[in-house]
């Protein structure tokens, strides 16, 4: 028969197991090995943002991009306008959609809280007005600018055909016409749209790629807005090189839009007025002018009759004498 263990050897053994348990508890499991495009990071490296100084390290913080767009539109919006939306969804990975939105004088109010509960930080919205005229507010929130667009002439992808065609959600080039640094209210639109179409690295939605341009211009204060495909030509023999420009060539994807600027405010979806355009006439003006012009050809029409009349009846033709000869 076995000895017992004394009291005080039972207490030691008792205090090593919930002295290891503890151990064990408090031990941290070591970090995992972090993934790149070209495999695992298998060397310990400092992480970025970080520096060192006199042997210690110093944190310094690291700006990232996280742009969110939500991409939303009005109700009783064509087909037309809807499918320029959706291509410019898919032009954009880091956006959100959401239902259609009344149009509205309270759409501000209600865009800010959709904004806010999809956790974005930029709204695209397309606003159709009378089933012809699409409007386009681009807007940050909370806090704004916030811009307005009339957009004209709308060719859409399905609608082109044309032969580009690039990655779905590689990340864009984008370029601008020179003309956005001449004048603030350009420079303003510029800083605007390159936060909203410029999609964040590393966004998990994108592509670690670069095959397609987005390009700005300005031409008789309108914005064109044009998407091309960088191709490179398959039959080099080596490898192209970095500077190797003029291989590549443009071709383009769509959609394409104009953008004619009506007003900057500085609020989101309101506030006071920034710029004003004072070279902007709206489209019912433009209709109305169409109609007073056709209006205007009829009443030529009516009076030249009624001048016609007057003078046949002031110069009335004489009686022919054998206008009655085979009547007898």
């Amino acid at each position: 028969m076995g000895k017992k263990r004394k009291h005080s050897e039972t207490q030691a053994a008792a205090a090593a197991a919930a002295a290891e348990a503890e151990a064990k508890k408090n031990a941290v499991a070591p970090e995992r090995p972090k993934r790149t495009l070209l495999g695992w990071k298998t060397k310990p490296q400092e992480e970025d943002g970080e520096e060192r100084e006199n042997g210690d390290a110093v944190h310094v913080p690291v700006f990232r991009n996280k742009e969110k767009v939500l991409i939303t539109c009005s109700r009783r919006i064509n087909f037309r306008y809807r499918h320029l939306m959706l291509n410019v969804a898919s032009l954009l990975p880091h956006s959100k959609r959401d239902s259609k939105v009344e149009s509205k004088e309270s759409k501000g109010a209600t865009l800010n809280e959709l904004v806010e509960l999809k956790n974005c930080s930029s709204c695209m919205f397309f606003e159709c007005r009378k089933h012809k005229d699409l409007y386009l507010w681009m807007a940050k929130s909370p806090d704004g600018p916030s811009v307005k667009f009339l957009v004209n002439a709308v060719h859409t992808m399905e609608e082109l055909k044309l032969t580009g065609n690039h990655l779905k959600g590689s990340r864009p080039l984008l370029t601008f016409s020179a003309n956005f640094d001449k004048e603030p209210h350009w420079m303003l639109l510029k800083e605007l749209m390159l936060q909203i179409f410029q999609i964040p690295k590393d966004h998990r939605k994108s592509k670690p790629f670069h095959d397609h341009v987005f390009a700005f211009s300005i031409v008789d204060d309108h914005i064109w807005f044009r998407n091309y495909q960088i191709t490179v030509p398959h039959n080099e023999p080596t490898k192209m090189d970095r500077g190797g420009l003029d291989k590549m060539t443009l071709t383009e994807v769509g959609p394409r839009f104009c953008l004619n600027p009506i007003k900057i405010f500085g609020g989101s979806f309101g506030g006071p007025t920034l710029y004003e355009n004072p070279f902007y006439i709206s489209p019912n003006q433009i209709r109305s002018l169409q109609k007073k012009k056709k209006a205007g050809k009829y009443v030529k029409k009516v009076k030249a009759k009624t001048r016609r009349k007057m003078h046949e009846l002031s110069n009335p033709m004489e009686r022919d004498e054998l206008a009655d000869m085979w009547k007898e």
